[in-house]
């Protein structure tokens, strides 16, 4: 039978609860996604503006002007303009395999700071842009600074909040990405106003002020005590542990941190170690979850939303308008995502958001497909019938924004033991952005082709993963971090996979002074 999701902690309760000192924290940290978030809104939203393409990519811009434009699906198919979206997600992808050695030997704040300088590098290049090759260059920049702080954000939100509030303060990551997206559409809304057709460099150039806000947040905050213990500073650890968790008690959690420090630098090569039978769960979810977020389509609207809705007949300023509409949406929903994630579980927000989608996908599907046709004409649009598309791209957009959003980027990074936790986050970031890279690259040319039936495709994916999440992916709500093999052991399928002797310390117990570790 498939798996209910109903595991207990094995009776672990840590002392702690949520104080101010870890709130803000985690708030400061979650501010990581602001920039992978003000970048998907921004390359959509200068993808439209006109003196953006007629300095850099004329051809698109003379098909786009060209009164015998009849094919609305393929006006802005070309292989530049999407090398410009998708080159930094190739950027990303090499990173974030860096970004695995640095998160482990020098700490999750270290990795956030390297992400901040180098977006920081290359949004000035990108705002001060003359040619073709500058603009690549600026955005490989940017994929390198979005690569170090996808690889460490999530980390360091999973291990320092409380396991009992872990959901809703690491889906903060997911909600900076939002706001950034959000900010990212209303920037370009007014920005495209400017008259002399230079907007498109502030709002490029305006990537600054997210990386400085990443780049100065990493140097006040503090690193997490799973990290310090990691790099031998067990005194400091408990110190910042207390001062997280409120609490004087927390030898418990700090004993159980130190013993899964000690299982991890018997490992000397974690990326091999991923390949054992044990962390077959783990490494499943590290591939799949991120494929499935990336597979739902979203980042066909939220890249090319502006584009989008260009191509559904909006105006340039009334298309970049209602990218901010869905943008405004995505915040929304992501609120509901913390305030539920914690009570509902994983498992219920997975699956509700797939239904949500799929349900949307084929009426969107079918709206365009009666007006657009398979050749591309719809003649006048009428504002009501592009207004109900607008509204299920927004409903469906809000299905992802309370699932497969928050939950993409949270599940993987919770369920990583100690000694792999680094490296399987970089496979969890890689997998992420090799399909980002590939749906970027491909979508203009897919929705050409396949016209509405792009959607289509997109909603068979949301099936499937549907499917999946429903058999393979245990609940993990309530569970402390270092005790997450637990879930697996009870799980019907799982269980195969990982023993009763392959316990969340890796088969070791500590002394009482939580110093002296012993084969158990």
């Amino acid at each position: 039978m498939p798996a209910t999701g109903l595991v207990t902690n094995g009776g672990k309760e840590y002392p702690g609860e949520l104080t101010p000192y870890v709130l803000v924290t985690c708030i400061v940290g979650a501010m990581g996604g602001l920039i992978f978030g003000y970048d998907i809104g921004i390359s959509g939203g200068v993808t439209s503006m006109p003196p953006f393409l007629k300095k850099f990519f004329p051809s698109v811009y003379e098909t786009q002007q060209g009164e015998k434009v009849t094919n609305q699906y393929c006006q802005y198919n070309s292989e530049t303009l999407t090398l410009f979206t998708s080159s930094l997600y190739v950027a990303a992808l090499l990173s974030s395999l860096v970004a695995s050695t640095v998160t482990r030997k020098f700490g999750r704040k270290m990795s956030m700071f390297l992400g901040g300088i180098l977006f920081c590098v290359g949004a000035l290049l990108n705002g001060f842009a003359n040619a073709v090759w500058m603009l690549i260059v600026g955005r490989i920049l940017l994929g390198f600074g979005i690569g170090f702080a996808n690889q460490a954000v999530p980390l360091y939100l999973s291990e320092m909040a409380p396991y009992k509030y872990r959901g809703a303060l690491n889906i903060g990551f997911q909600l900076s990405i939002t706001v950034g997206i959000l900010v990212a559409n209303i920037l370009n809304y007014f920005f495209a106003k400017i008259k002399g057709g230079w907007g498109w460099r502030l709002s490029l150039g305006g990537a600054v002020v997210p990386a400085l806000i990443v780049t100065i947040g990493s140097l006040v905050l503090p690193d997490t005590p799973n990290s310090m213990i990691e790099r031998g500073d067990q005194e400091k650890a408990k110190a910042e542990l207390r001062r997280i968790r409120g609490v004087e008690n927390v030898d418990e959690e700090l004993n159980d941190l130190i013993a899964a420090s000690v299982q991890s630098k018997r490992v000397e090569h974690p990326w091999m170690n991923l390949l054992q039978r044990k962390y077959r769960p783990q490494l499943t979810m590290s591939i799949l979850i991120p494929f499935f977020q990336q597979l739902t389509g979203i980042n066909v609207i939220m890249f090319y939303a502006p584009v989008l809705f260009s191509t559904l007949g909006f105006e340039s300023d009334a298309s970049l308008m209602s990218a901010v509409i869905t943008g405004l949406v995505n915040v929304a929903a992501t609120w509901v995502s913390i305030y539920t994630v914690d009570k509902l579980g994983r498992r219920i927000l997975f699956l509700e958001g797939g239904i949500q989608m799929l349900i949307c996908q084929i009426i969107i599907t079918a709206a365009i497909g009666a007006k657009f046709g398979v050749n591309g004409t719809p003649g006048e649009l009428p504002k009501w019938y592009a207004g109900i598309v607008v509204a299920f791209i927004c409903i469906y957009v809000s299905g992802f924004a309370w699932s497969w959003g928050p939950l993409g980027w949270l599940v993987p990074s919770e369920i990583f033991p100690l000694e792999i936790r680094s490296a399987a986050q970089s496979i969890n970031v890689s997998v992420n952005m090799i399909f980002t890279f590939l749906i970027a690259q491909v979508f203009l040319n897919m929705l050409c082709h396949m016209k509405f039936g792009l959607f289509l495709f997109f909603a068979f994916f949301v099936l499937v993963a549907s499917i999946f999440i429903y058999f393979f992916l245990p609940e993990t709500k309530g569970i402390p971090i270092e005790e997450m093999a637990t879930v697996w052991k009870k799980h019907w399928y799982w269980a195969r996979f990982v023993g009763e002797d392959d316990s969340p310390s890796g088969g070791i117990e500590l002394g009482g002074d939580g110093q002296n570790p012993k084969r158990v």
